[in-house]
């Protein structure tokens, strides 16, 4: 059998594992979470004639023993771009943050980007080649209707290509995303075989967004790695976590970042929902969501749908750290002699000097 057909029965098989009903079970403990660090970057760090900020997204990469960081900068302070760092994470700690390098994300024609003509939001190591897969959130605003996308970048910083997306997630006047409410959350799933992206809020035909009193219904996709769309789930976030002051009715709540719990099962991810809410602290907490026997609602209405179920596993606010940022991204980094998991977060200070460059460091059993 020729060797590129392996990945696609790969895929079809995890489709079919993700897809199958499966016996309800006996609710399990959330694992134990602590503490091992925190560092910070200062405001408006210059690193190689870039402003260090506005990260979005983190990953890592084993076999570089780095971090990658994208910045959400949409081309206005310097050309949209991501950076690599070594991060010491460990049982003692997390060390300071060392820059090691930033490309400009090229276009196809090998151009930077022009100012305000992309918005970056996650990116992800892909485990296969070592290439960058990318999300960015596109626009709507007035007639400006762009739709959000998925890239591949090679780690020179060259484009690699681009993945489909479902037409429901196309900008349009009357359907698609709400502005700024889109591609926020991708991860590999399954060995690298399949690729996950997530809407931070729900399309507009599929209702609200969150409110103080509601939760909504938003939306994650599987596709295979080489782009054929396969099934498309519903996922509760919660609603705003608090009123917001002085003026009340504000605020938004969504999934800001997602990733694989597990390598191989293509059922679990872990969910970032971030909540804020105008003059009160922000809201960050960690969901696993099983989509084992939710509703595949690919290009179909989602008020039928089954959606996702959640379990928390972590509140920000309970970890012990002094204050919690604008948290949008997290990554699994290296493994601790003890056996446990660390989970890698970062904030997005949106370029303002009165928030922080977070990097967090967990420790998961």
């Amino acid at each position: 059998m020729p060797r590129r057909s392996r990945p696609v029965l790969i895929a079809g098989c995890a489709l079919a594992l993700a897809s199958a009903p499966v016996a309800a079970a006996a609710p399990v403990a959330p694992p134990s979470v602590r503490l091992l660090g925190e560092q910070t970057i200062a405001s408006n760090s210059d690193f190689e004639g870039t402003v260090v900020g506005g990260l979005s997204g983190i990953d890592y990469s084993p076999r570089t023993g780095e971090f990658v960081l994208i910045s959400d900068d949409r081309s206005s302070k310097n050309p949209a771009r991501y950076y690599t760092a070594r991060i010491e994470v460990g049982e003692g700690g997390v060390g300071p943050v060392a820059l090691t390098g930033t490309r400009p994300l090229a276009t196809a024609t090998g151009a930077v980007y022009p100012p305000m003509s992309v918005d970056p939001e996650e990116i992800r190591v892909d485990p296969w080649t070592g290439d960058y897969y990318w999300t960015q959130e596109g626009e709507r605003a007035g007639s400006v209707l762009d739709d959000p996308s998925v890239r591949i970048t090679h780690p020179d910083g060259s484009y690699a290509g681009e993945l489909p997306i479902p037409d429901n997630e196309r900008m349009r006047p009357d359907s698609g995303p709400r502005r700024n409410a889109t591609l926020e959350g991708a991860t590999f799933l399954a060995g690298g075989t399949l690729f996950a992206t997530s809407m931070e809020g729900p399309l507009l035909p599929d209702g609200p967004a969150a409110t103080r009193a509601s939760g909504a219904l938003t939306r994650i996709t599987i596709q295979a790695r080489s782009g054929p769309l396969l099934a498309q789930y519903a996922y509760p976030v919660e609603p705003i976590f608090a009123e917001s002051r002085p003026e009340p009715g504000r605020g938004e709540t969504g999934i800001a970042s997602i990733l694989a719990a597990d390598p191989l099962d293509p059922t679990k991810l872990l969910v970032l929902e971030r909540s804020y809410s105008p003059g009160m602290p922000n809201k960050i907490r960690v969901y696993e969501a099983d989509l084992s026997a939710a509703t595949n609602i690919l290009d179909a209405p989602i008020g039928t749908a089954r959606p996702a179920t959640k379990r928390l596993l972590i509140d920000l606010d309970d970890v012990g750290l002094s204050a919690v940022d604008n948290v949008e991204g997290m990554t699994w980094g290296p493994r601790l002699p003890s056996g446990e998991r660390t989970l890698v977060l970062v904030s997005d200070d949106n370029f303002d000097s009165r928030q922080s460059t977070q990097l967090i460091a967990l420790a998961v059993a």
